[in-house]
């Protein structure tokens, strides 16, 4: 007995450890994944801020890709993607591990040990329900918020700084020449006409102080918390169903298996049915948030004019396009998300298992 104390014992000692690799795990998987992802939610923001226009520039998500890519090649369906890869791995990082810090919180509030001992003597995690699962995950997700925002507000504003450049170089030249068209305008502002994200940031702070980075937090905080209570329960549960099935077929005890049995393609799966569980629930806060963060390249409202609010902006958006607007980009975003999730969960797993 004092020996299973005593391992126990280092097993708690060992958290630290756990938690540095859940955050070398989780920025890995992230980093990979955003890059695949990246032109999926380039399509997804700028679907999402053009939903107040009088005048959409785009169709839907197909017709997206396709002018972006003839607009400006491979370099625009990547535009702004140093900031979602910091993103990314701030992101997996501060989420993975914050979910094993809360998952531990709760097992001391329901008076759960933090190691339980399986009956080939192994050490793990004592496994929570789904409930208190989704519970840590909520909470993982709104700490994470906090760190996202700043990130999303450079990479939205870059993902839609072509469509401004153009948009003001059109006004201007009609300005100083009326009656010429639109369609006439040859003019194309080049990359190195647009703001980097040093210089995004740079602005923000300049113009409105260290709290305009967090513009947009309302949405994010909304998303993060609903999404990422969604991510890690709809993965666990579609894992545990997994290895039960699995356990049935091998006359074993379903207790007995942890994500550790799961195979590739099964973290694949349950990544995948994650993925898009996390983007279907809350979606309009993130369509309310594009929204807000894009504004100001956009549809400038001037120095004097109020900050944009969560609320108001979505009333706005409901009143100009109903329930489709809040759900502008769900499509390619479902899409998108499920091999995307698919593959951070393959990554991290794996990860796991070789190196613990």
């Amino acid at each position: 007995m004092e020996e299973g104390s005593s391992t126990i014992h280092g097993r708690q000692e060992g958290n630290v450890l756990r938690g540095m690799k859940d955050i070398a795990f989780g920025s890995a998987a992230g980093m990979v994944s955003k890059v695949f992802e990246h032109p999926f939610d380039l399509c997804k923001v700028r679907l999402q801020s053009q939903v107040l226009d009088e005048k959409p520039t785009f169709k839907g998500p197909i017709d997206c890709l396709y002018k972006t890519y003839a607009n400006e090649g491979i370099r625009g369906l990547y535009r702004g993607l140093p900031a979602p890869i910091v993103g990314a791995m701030a992101e997996n990082a501060v989420l993975f591990l914050a979910n094993g810090q809360l998952q531990d919180l709760v097992r001391m509030v329901y008076g759960l040990p933090i190691y339980e001992r399986t009956s080939d003597g192994s050490i793990r995690p004592t496994q929570l329900s789904l409930g208190q699962v989704a519970m840590a995950a909520a909470g993982a997700g709104a700490i994470t918020s906090f760190v996202l925002t700043p990130i999303e507000l450079v990479k939205c504003r870059m993902q839609v700084q072509m469509l401004a450049a153009e948009t003001r170089s059109v006004a201007a030249l009609q300005a100083a020449l009326p009656g010429i068209g639109a369609a006439t305008v040859a003019h194309r502002p080049t990359f190195r006409e647009l703001q980097g994200p040093f210089s995004i940031v740079a602005s923000v702070v300049r113009t409105e102080g260290l709290r305009g980075l967090w513009l947009g937090q309302t949405g994010t905080l909304l998303r993060e918390t609903g999404g990422a209570s969604a991510w890690f329960g709809a993965n666990e549960a579609v894992s545990r169903f997994i290895l039960r099935r699995r356990a049935k077929q091998m006359g074993r005890d379903p207790s007995e298996m942890s994500k550790r049995d799961l195979k590739s393609w099964e973290s694949v799966v349950a990544g995948a049915c994650a993925g898009v569980s996390y983007n279907t629930v809350l979606y309009p806060a993130d369509s309310v948030k594009s929204a807000i963060q894009t504004e100001e390249e956009l549809r400038p409202r001037g120095s004097s004019a109020p900050r944009p609010t969560f609320i108001g902006t979505f009333r706005a958006i409901y009143a100009a396009q109903g329930i489709r607007g809040l759900y502008a980009g769900l499509g390619i975003t479902v899409a998108r998300s499920a091999p995307s999730s698919g593959m951070i969960f393959l990554i991290y797993d794996t990860l796991v298992k070789r190196f613990g």
